[in-house]
């Protein structure tokens, strides 16, 4: 890799489980995210499912597949996605993020859905080693901005940095009415963050005080894998733009950004997969 190049990063806003079987418009630029990188070192992926009280980077070689969710069909806990681990990159990520103190998760962890469930279209062959960092609920949103800051200096070693959440994720909200669709309060929001992406990124912890916030982020775990990719976009004085944008089910956002991708984003197609289909969205953990 050319030492002056850095290493595209995303959000992939990765919305149901179920989109790691389906071929729609939103895995679709995944994909052609993933085909127009060039082969990362490693994957280091800050998915909103391993959301703790501590910052662990994944340490194991062989990270096992997590099934993190329950009520959908059996094809979908059949999904495997053996990317190796690569322990080494637990001390790089350590160095590029002091003095903040990061652990190594030798057996707690692995790769959970919000990170295979993309990575099935991006990389598609799993031959990438896949490493996860954690997110903190102990820290503020100024915070992991600042963290994915720091990132940076890994992205000209090789190491691809992926966010996966949703910028709007309300499953107590969802619309089954609406499958491509969005309330308004979801389009505000969404088209607020939007802004702050292309012009602001290093403001987007201001999204906070937006009077749509507790609508469209009941729960931060799937708003602040955002915070990492537009940290990373401050650290390299340009924006992110959108890989595909669009809604699901009224209370959901599936926009996905890309940072120094030249890839063509995904035009018109099928919309998101379905959220599950037998649970109410108030048991679902997606």
């Amino acid at each position: 890799m050319d030492a002056n190049a850095l290493m595209p990063a995303a959000f992939l806003g990765h919305g149901s489980p179920m989109n790691a079987l389906e071929r729609n418009r939103y895995t679709d630029a995944w994909r052609a995210f993933g085909a127009d990188s060039p082969r990362p070192r490693a994957i280091l992926a800050v998915s909103a499912h391993w959301y703790v009280n501590a910052t662990a980077v994944t340490a194991m070689p062989r990270p096992r597949t997590i099934h993190d969710f329950y009520g959908f069909p059996q094809a979908l806990f059949d999904v495997q996605y053996p990317a190796p681990g690569l322990p080494e990159l637990v001390e790089e990520v350590a160095d590029a993020v002091s003095p903040d103190q990061v652990g190594a998760d030798l057996d707690g962890w692995g790769l959970d859905h919000g990170t295979w469930s993309v990575l099935v279209h991006a990389f598609p062959k799993a031959d990438v080693p896949v490493v996860q960092l954690s997110i903190d609920a102990r820290r503020p949103p100024e915070w992991h901005l600042a963290l994915g800051a720091k990132l940076a200096a890994l992205r000209s070693r090789g190491v691809m940095v992926i966010g996966s959440g949703n910028v709007v994720h309300n499953l107590r909200a969802i619309d089954w009415h609406q499958p491509d669709g969005a309330f308004d309060w979801n389009r505000r929001f969404e088209e607020a963050a939007h802004g702050l992406m292309l012009e602001r990124p290093h403001d987007v912890p201001s999204l906070v005080a937006h009077p749509d916030y507790r609508l469209a982020v009941p729960s931060p775990d799937h708003f602040l894998p955002l915070l990492y990719i537009a940290g990373l976009a401050a650290a390299a004085g340009h924006p992110a733009r959108p890989l595909v944008e669009g809604y699901a089910y009224g209370s959901l956002s599936m926009t996905s950004y890309g940072l120094d991708s030249h890839g063509p984003a995904a035009g018109g197609g099928p919309g998101a997969a379905p959220i599950e289909t037998s649970l109410p969205p108030e048991q679902a953990n997606v």
